[in-house]
């Protein structure tokens, strides 16, 4: 079994990705070949944004993104500890500082009570906070509607970090279109992945879209060889924007499948009183990048994987240390129980095979052994 089952997607439009492959090797313009502003036109369309501007990776989108509000040392940008390396890395890597807020205990993603206490900190007044970088978890978006108006407030940039929620729903607007600008990842294992790396940004702002356009291409100005920034070799190839477009065609399909897939898990462990499932606020759609559970504990977690493992069902824990205890983030001096809800989470979670595809038959199997 599968724990995200790509080939099985690739059996279904193998015909149409190869005639996109095709048509790039046809027309031999690798780099921001015309597929890249078909690809860029559509994302747009999909999300309600002006503009959706591809680039090489969701790590450059965080980054762009960043870059495109000139942070830099001094400041200081506050995000979740329970996420991916990526979201605080882009902060540490133009000198800022990540300020970490602790999580929603139901839907692990930034809590907007924390972020608001956190900002009302009198230490606060001896950092330079620019902005927030929110997490849509596992593909659920965070509360938008809080934040942005938190935001608002104290006069912060907000970005959605949409790498794992493109294609979730927030009261009526799609993942992407719910802050100043958003960041999205089609890494191969994403709700819309490519075949390598990709990503892009979204935003309504035409002077913000116009700096990361520039920021992607090295600070590109009016020409090739003059540089109006500092920017950085940010490109998506025109061989993976053909193969989104082939795959942004049964996009849509895929996230109904989604929700029939998670459905039948919902219903066939929500009974179960030793495991907590997902949290979908009302007005929210999951896209269902992971299906994440809670056990009771670390050691029945373990418990639970292993008798999985010996029955040939695949698992994965997103995410075993929050970023806060992490190496790379020593210097910030933060220590066991800072963040206690990430902290349990991680202890805790543990997400099992999700996709599309996913057969009735296999959930069946799964739920059973659980």
């Amino acid at each position: 079994m599968q724990f995200i089952d790509l080939a099985a997607q690739q059996r279904r439009i193998r015909k149409q990705i190869e005639a996109n492959m095709q048509t790039v090797l046809d027309h031999g313009q690798y780099i921001m070949g015309p597929e890249i502003k078909d690809l860029e036109g559509q994302l747009a369309q999909y999300t309600g944004v002006k503009h959706a501007i591809s680039c090489s990776s969701g790590t450059d989108a965080l980054l762009m993104a960043l870059m495109a509000y000139d942070v830099g040392p001094g400041d200081a940008i506050l995000t979740t500890p329970f996420t991916f390396v990526a979201s605080a890395e882009v902060i540490a890597l133009l000198g800022a500082i990540p300020i970490f807020v602790d999580i929603d205990p139901k839907t692990y993603n930034m809590d907007p009570d924390k972020l608001d206490r956190e900002i009302r900190n009198p230490e606060s007044e001896e950092r330079h906070l620019k902005g927030i970088i929110a997490v849509d978890i596992f593909g659920l978006p965070a509360e938008y509607d809080q934040i942005n108006s938190i935001a608002k407030r104290h006069g912060l940039f907000v970005i959605e970090d949409a790498a794992q929620s493109f294609g979730a729903e927030y009261h009526g607007r799609k993942a992407c279109s719910l802050a100043d600008v958003a960041c999205s990842s089609f890494f191969p294992a994403k709700p819309l992945g490519c075949y390598g790396d990709g990503g892009a940004v979204f935003t309504d702002d035409d002077a913000l879209a116009e700096k990361m356009r520039s920021i992607r291409i090295h600070g590109k100005g009016s020409h090739k060889y003059d540089n109006a920034r500092i920017g950085i070799n940010g490109r998506l190839d025109a061989l993976q924007a053909a193969i989104l477009l082939a795959k942004l065609d049964i996009f849509p399909e895929e996230v109904e499948m989604r929700q029939k897939v998670a459905q039948r898990y919902t219903d066939g462990l929500g009974s179960h009183g030793s495991l907590v499932t997902p949290f979908v606020p009302d007005e929210m759609r999951s896209v269902w990048a992971q299906y994440s559970i809670l056990a009771e504990d670390e050691a029945h977690r373990t418990q639970l994987q292993e008798k999985l493992k010996a029955e040939g069902i695949p698992t994965a824990i997103y995410y075993p240390t929050p970023l806060h205890l992490q190496s790379a983030f020593e210097n910030l001096g933060h220590k066991t129980g800072d963040f206690p809800i990430s902290e349990g989470c991680s202890q805790r979670i543990f997400s099992i095979p999700m996709h599309p595809y996913l057969s009735k038959t296999d959930q069946d199997r799964i739920v059973d052994k659980l």
